[in-house]
């Protein structure tokens, strides 16, 4: 992330004489990533503790908060909160790991480049690569769940093959925004947006009389479940799903404050909706209360996706310009290029969207194949890199120390299988939905907003 700090920079003055006598007075700033940033290119220290502060809740709670009542609905109540708590310690502490990893190495802007710093070339090109496809996943979904909010504001006013392109095409235009500091203001309001959804839903299935998918007629009660029996496969994608909710990691520190929202809302709309809980989770609540909650929620699901768009377009343009003049500079080439990535990302995002078209579905692929990926192995490679060689000292080779190797080892290990195994049941489902009726087709016109 992209966070000014004060001790990072040194602050200079170059004075350029002009015939007037006057002089020009230019401020540069010395980053171990950027170089040399002046005034005369972008600045991309600026985004400030509180920009900051919303791009990591933003880049959070999002998407990841409409899968959790579904997740609830498949492993009931119990299971269903234990295991996104184990997942919330995990990646809270993966987070942590990302700080101090980041101000021992500041040479490090990207996963890839940890990578490259614990296992030469192969791990600059599999981290790298998995953080760009990552994101651009998320951004896939996010375009998604923009269709399905646009299909339920509209009552089906155009065709969902439309609605994904109009939401590829904002989203790009946004994302094309260089510097983060110009869209931390974008995050303060889709944050708002968001938490103020998810809550007037949250309210709405507790007042209404039934979920909106449930039996019109006759009497109702909700059937949730404090323990259910699901296949490995169904569990297994539940759980990716909540990997996914937490899978922020590889951009920003969560904040503790995720787990208390994620933990509230779950629990509230699996107990009043039942097996009828939909996914996302915001048509729950009637027809009426879908339009509410999906018109509250376009703008912060717009920002999220701009923002997953953003991250990997900018890792890319590093990489690329990298030691170059023009990485700092307004020059046509950096223009090109930047405008290139940003146009890749949404590309590829753009047919993922249009190629997988169920919310949930690719929701547990990104979070298997990809989440625990960029939140779990790397992390624990990371405080063994930086404490493995203690291990030759007695005085450092605590009780603490060989508790965190044990830790750390377990991370690895258990981000392994859960992305083994939960891919496998990922694309288990993602082959069953297809095969049945009633979901959404690849490229389809179908109104997607009623088929959750």
């Amino acid at each position: 992330m992209e966070k000014h700090t004060s001790s990072e920079l040194t602050i200079g003055r170059d004075a350029h004489s002009h015939p007037g006598g006057d002089s020009e007075h230019v401020a540069t700033a010395h980053d171990a990533v950027f170089g040399e940033i002046t005034d005369k290119g972008p600045n991309y220290r600026n985004v400030g503790w509180l920009g900051t502060t919303a791009l990591m809740m933003k880049t959070q709670i999002g998407l990841g908060v409409l899968s959790i009542p579904a997740s609830f609905d498949v492993l009931g109540l119990i299971p269903g909160m234990l295991c996104m708590i184990a997942i919330a310690i995990i990646t809270t502490w993966s987070d942590y790991i990302i700080g101090v990893f980041k101000r021992r190495h500041p040479e490090v802007y990207c996963i890839d480049d940890a990578g490259a710093k614990m296992f030469g070339r192969v791990g600059r090109e599999v981290l790298g690569i998995g953080f760009c496809i990552y994101w651009i996943f998320v951004a896939g979904s996010g375009m998604i769940g923009m269709s399905i909010g646009l299909n339920a504001v509209s009552t089906h006013g155009a065709c969902t093959a439309v609605f994904v392109v109009v939401a590829a095409i904002v989203c790009f235009a946004c994302a094309s925004i260089r510097t983060l500091g110009r869209i931390s203001w974008l995050a303060w309001f889709g944050l708002a947006c968001i938490m103020t959804a998810i809550l007037v839903v949250t309210i709405a299935v507790g007042i209404q009389d039934r979920p909106a998918t449930a039996p019109p007629h006759g009497p109702w009660a909700s059937d949730f479940k404090l323990f259910k029996k699901p296949t490995f496969t169904s569990a297994i994608s539940a759980v990716s799903a909540l990997v996914f909710a937490y899978a922020g990691t590889p951009a920003f520190f969560n904040i503790s404050g995720v787990t208390t929202t994620y933990t509230a809302i779950g629990c509230v709309v699996y107990y009043f909706c039942g097996s009828y809980v939909a996914s996302p989770a915001l048509g729950s609540a009637g027809v009426f209360m879908k339009k509410v909650a999906y018109g509250l929620a376009l703008p912060g699901l717009t920002v999220t996706t701009t923002l997953s768009i953003h991250l990997p377009a900018k890792c890319a343009f590093v990489r690329i310009l990298r030691g170059s003049r023009h990485l700092t500079a307004n020059t046509l080439v950096h223009w090109a290029v930047w405008f290139g990535c940003t146009f890749c990302a949404t590309l590829i995002a753009y047919l993922v969207a249009s190629g997988i078209p169920e919310f949930g579905a690719l929701v547990s692929l990104v979070g298997a194949l990809l989440g625990t990926l960029m939140s779990f192995q790397p992390m624990g490679c990371m405080w063994l890199y930086d404490n493995w060689g203690k291990r030759h000292t007695q005085q450092e080779r605590s009780l603490r120390w060989i508790a965190m190797v044990g830790f750390s080892g377990f991370v690895v290990v258990s981000g392994t299988f859960l992305m083994v195994a939960g891919t496998y049941g990922s694309i288990v489902t993602i082959i069953d939905i297809f095969k049945s009726s009633g979901h959404s087709a690849v490229w389809t016109c179908k109104d997607n907003s009623n088929s959750v």
